[in-house]
Formats: structure tokens, C-alpha cells, sequence
């Protein structure tokens, strides 16, 4: 993506755009999975870990990314698909966390059905993570 872009695509979200933020998204827009605040850290060697972390923050609190719990013990983070607002009635869907490659991938075809909670429950987050061999392992 060219800076222009993913300029754009920060300020469409409220987020102004600094150098790191615009490394960043321009980082996670070439993950094919989702990512760990430690991979991305090993991507930038001499970035501060704190900074890495407000920026995932900034970009998940303005719908920018969504974090996903695989069961690993680290969040990981990946980019919302275009008018994702991370809302829970129409937003979410399946992941995939390959035992394999420890992967975790992002189905956006895939979504989460609607739940009917009981009248008092007011559900907030949803969380639906397949674990298996991905197919790039299964071959």
C-alpha cells in the first residue's frame, strides 16, 4: 500500500497518522494471519514495546483491528474487513488457529450465528476459534 492509502485508511477511522502507526498498518496489511504483539515486535527490532502495544489499542479502540483470543495465551490482531464496526450482532466471525503452523487466520465469509441471550444478558464480545490443520500444513 502506498502512504497515501494507508494514510486514508487511519484517518477514516479517527486515528491521526504518525510514522509508527502508518509502519504499523502497513505491517499488519501485509499479514496474511493474524499476529501476536510479539511477532509484531520482532518486526520492528528497535521500536518500544509499550508504543507497539497503544498502537494496536488505538487502532482496536477505533475499529481498526480486532484482537482474537485462539487459546494461546497472547492476543493476536488483524485487520477489520471494510465496514466493520466490531459490532456483536453483525460483525463477528469464525477464526482459525492451526495446531500446526500456530497460525490464526481470519474466515470473514464465516460468521458467528446470532445468539438470543435471555432477556437480562446483554452480550458484549463473542469468541468462535476452529482448531485444526490449516491447508497450506495439510499438504
Amino acid at each position: 500500500m502506498v502512504i497515501k492509502e494507508l494514510e486514508n485508511k487511519l484517518k477514516q477511522k479517527d486515528i491521526r497518522p504518525t510514522a509508527m502507526r502508518l509502519l504499523v498498518l502497513e505491517a499488519l496489511s501485509g499479514q496474511e494471519a493474524a499476529i501476536s504483539l510479539s511477532d509484531l515486535e520482532k518486526a520492528f527490532e528497535k521500536s518500544d514495546r509499550v508504543t507497539l502495544f497503544r498502537t494496536l489499542k488505538t487502532f482496536q479502540e477505533n475499529g481498526l483491528v480486532h484482537s482474537i483470543d485462539d487459546g494461546t495465551g497472547a492476543p493476536k490482531y488483524a485487520l477489520c474487513e471494510e465496514g466493520c464496526e466490531c459490532n456483536i450482532e453483525r460483525d463477528l466471525h469464525v477464526h482459525f488457529h492451526c495446531r500446526v503452523c500456530s497460525e490464526t487466520f481470519c474466515l470473514p465469509k464465516y460468521k458467528i450465528p446470532e445468539i438470543n441471550l435471555p432477556k437480562d444478558f446483554n452480550g458484549e464480545e463473542a469468541n468462535l476459534v476452529v482448531k485444526g490443520v490449516c491447508g497450506k500444513c495439510a499438504d
